[in-house]
C-alpha cells in the first residue's frame, strides 16, 4: 500500500529538549573510533573557539532519528516500519552541537516517491538550541521495501 502523499509538507511538535552532554559526547567520539581532542578535552576545544567540547558529526543522528519515529509512527502515514532500511543521511550545520546544548528537533515529511513497488520517505529535522538558534538540518530517508508476491 503506498504511502498517503498527502503527508508531504507536514510538520510534528519540536520533541523535548535533549540535553548534549560531554560523556555522550565522548563515547559516540570513541564508538566511532574518531580521536580528535575537540571532542573530549575542554581545553582544547577552547583553543578552536568553542565554550566547550563539540559533537563529532554525525552525533546528531541520534536525536534527529529519533524524532523522525513521530512520522513513523503516525499511523495515518501508513508506513509499514517492518520493512524499512536506512536509505542515507546528510547534515548541513550551522554551528557544531557542544556540550549543554538542549536541542530540539522538528521533523518535517519533505517528499514521498514511490520506485519499483517501494516507498520512499524523505524526513526533514530542524534542530534548534534552547534559544531557538538554527544548529542544523538532518535530512534522513527511509526506503519502505515492497512486499514480496506470492
Amino acid at each position: 500500500m503506498a504511502l498517503d502523499q498527502s503527508f508531504v509538507g507536514r510538520s510534528y511538535p519540536p520533541t523535548t529538549p535533549y540535553e548534549v552532554g560531554r560523556e555522550k559526547i565522548r563515547e559516540f567520539a570513541e564508538a566511532v573510533g574518531d580521536t580528535n581532542p575537540a571532542y573530549t578535552d575542554p581545553e582544547a576545544a577552547k583553543v578552536l573557539g568553542h565554550p566547550d567540547v563539540i559533537a563529532p558529526p554525525t552525533f546528531v543522528f541520534a536525536i534527529t532519528f529519533k524524532a523522525a519515529g513521530q512520522v513513523v509512527e503516525d499511523p495515518r502515514l501508513g508506513l509499514d516500519y517492518s520493512r524499512v532500511v536506512h536509505g542515507d543521511q546528510k547534515f548541513s550545520y550551522v554551528r557544531p552541537v557542544r556540550a549543554g546544548d538542549r536541542l530540539t528537533v522538528t521533523s518535517t515529511i519533505e517528499a514521498i516517491k514511490s520506485l519499483a513497488g517501494n516507498d520512499i520517505l524523505d524526513i526533514r529535522g530542524e534542530v534548534h538550541d534552547e534559544a531557538g538558534e538554527h544548529v542544523v538540518t538532518a535530512w534522513t530517508k527511509l526506503v519502505a521495501r515492497a512486499a514480496q508476491e506470492g
